[in-house]
């Protein structure tokens, strides 16, 4: 069964664009993980959401697919994510908003798998 990972991102506001972009650039790596589900992983943002009030500021979004629970985990345990969120978003983060489900089964083919 499917997981999918969801998260959004808050900057703090002295945040600069370039820190962001190094951000983007290096948590859309992650991809190449093994334990994500046929590379699919997508980053977007910032917020095209109207009105703005209803993105509650949040600038960036990741979701990803895993196998499983187990693929989840080994994907948040790996040292890449480690170093990335550690390094490009940790000191900078206002907020992060993060939610995982399961596919239904009866919902699986309409991930294209």
């Amino acid at each position: 069964m499917t997981i999918v990972h969801i998260v959004l991102f808050k900057f703090r506001a002295d945040v600069g664009d370039d820190i962001k972009q190094e951000f983007l650039s290096q948590i859309k790596t992650l991809k190449s993980l093994s334990c994500v589900k046929d590379q699919r992983l997508i980053v977007g943002g910032p917020s095209i959401t109207f009105p703005a009030e209803k993105s509650k500021g949040f600038h960036y979004s990741l979701v990803s697919y895993h196998e499983d629970r187990a693929a989840l985990d080994a994907y948040h345990a790996s040292s890449e994510h480690e170093r990335v969120t550690s390094k490009f978003f940790i000191p900078y983060k206002e907020d992060l908003v993060r939610f995982d489900f399961e596919v239904d089964q009866a919902d699986e083919s309409l991930l294209g798998f």
